[in-house]
């Protein structure tokens, strides 16, 4: 009997397992894929998420972003200078994740790869859950298999209706000419964007539409902005890799012992798409949750408890993200009043900038920016 499983040995599980870990639980983590594996996944992270962490995560950093240039049809560029303070961390998701489940290890949990789960279950006070022809008991459970989850509707937590964002990952190894800056650029696609971000080695780049329907025509896009980085328009490896977008304000958690996390959760960003820092967000006040659970002296303490979870990640990630829906529904639809008055207004770039570093929330410049969109497009 195990005091929590994790399912999905990624950010936000290996996270949550760590914290869990950390408390004294007894942890088990259940991977389906052998360890190190990829994710398809930009990599971008704000260095904020470090306080997170009473370990140093610099060895999981392939690279430190300085400033951020935007661009639209690959002109008009603007650049925008990171805060000092707060950086942007460039990682691989292989180097990451992996780093997190040897911390969690190390403070305590089992962890079991290759074995992907068949069922989870509710079983009188705790949980069932079966994977790799193997039964494993728990009082709890962490739902933290991706984007493509199969448990978190099963178990009514998030989303019953996910949204997913078209997104298509690619992995360039070549020579990077400026290594501290990241690229994001709004005109080659339709309703959204693309980015370019340096890691050692070469690049980590996306394509990916936000609104609406729209498929996207990656091998375009890729043939206009591959060749501005000095690459062939057929260069690296193509991965379609929806994105689960935050949609809305729902439980995270269930009343018998179980809560979502990370892209389980649909937490990645609805505007920029940043799913790393939500997803560690969720790993650390999900354990929280669950310690005081597991502590509880009785089902109202208990459930008090789980509640609790939802209302953080509510409050602390979810507030921002309905902002940034609403911004991005605007922005999107016509994209190039958007850049105009949304990236290329002198304090815009700033901005976006302490967004991505983690400073400040889309709650601190929605109404603005909306109303200047809704005046524009008018």
């Amino acid at each position: 009997m195990h005091d929590v499983i994790v399912v999905g040995a990624g950010a936000a599980g290996a996270a949550s397992a760590y914290h869990l870990a950390a408390r004294g639980h007894r942890v088990l983590i259940l991977e389906a894929q052998s360890m190190p594996r990829r994710k398809p996944c930009g990599g971008g992270m704000a260095a904020s998420v470090q306080r997170w962490f009473p370990f140093d995560l610099s060895p999981a950093v392939d690279q430190v972003i300085e400033q951020v240039r935007f661009t639209w049809c690959l002109d008009d560029p603007v650049t925008a200078v990171l805060p000092g303070d707060s950086p942007f961390w460039i990682v691989q998701r292989s180097r990451l994740d992996q780093f997190i489940a040897e911390q969690a290890v190390a403070a305590g949990a089992e962890l079991v790869d290759a074995a992907s789960v068949e069922t989870m279950e509710r079983d009188g006070d705790g949980w069932t859950v079966t994977a790799g022809g193997h039964r494993y008991c728990s009082r709890a459970v962490v739902v933290a298999d991706g984007s493509k989850s199969r448990f978190a509707s099963q178990l009514a937590l998030g989303n019953p209706k996910p949204r997913f964002a078209s997104a298509v990952a690619v992995e360039v190894e070549a020579a990077v000419s400026e290594p501290n800056t990241a690229r994001f650029e709004f005109g080659l696609v339709k309703h959204g964007f693309c980015w370019a971000f340096p890691r050692q080695g070469g690049y980590s780049i996306g394509v990916g539409s936000f609104i609406g329907n729209t498929d996207v025509d990656a091998d375009a896009v890729l043939a206009q902005l591959l060749p501005s980085l000095g690459l062939a328009t057929d260069a690296g490896e193509r991965i379609q890799s929806p994105l689960r977008v935050w949609d809305g304000h729902y439980p995270l958690h269930n009343t018998a012992g179980a809560v979502a996390v990370g892209d389980a959760a649909s937490l990645c960003d609805p505007f920029l798409a940043e799913g790393l820092r939500p997803a560690l967000l969720s790993g650390l006040r999900s354990a929280e949750a669950l310690d005081r659970y597991l502590a509880a002296d009785d089902t109202r303490q208990a459930g008090e408890a789980l509640a609790g979870y939802s209302l953080a990640m509510r409050q602390q990630w979810g507030e921002s993200m309905a902002w940034g829906r609403r911004i991005a529904q605007v922005f999107y639809r016509v994209p190039k009043v958007g850049y105009q008055i949304g990236i290329k207004r002198p304090t815009a770039p700033q901005r976006i900038a302490q967004i991505l570093s983690g400073e400040m929330g889309y709650g601190d410049i929605a109404q603005r920016v909306i109303k200047r969109l809704l005046f524009q497009r008018g």
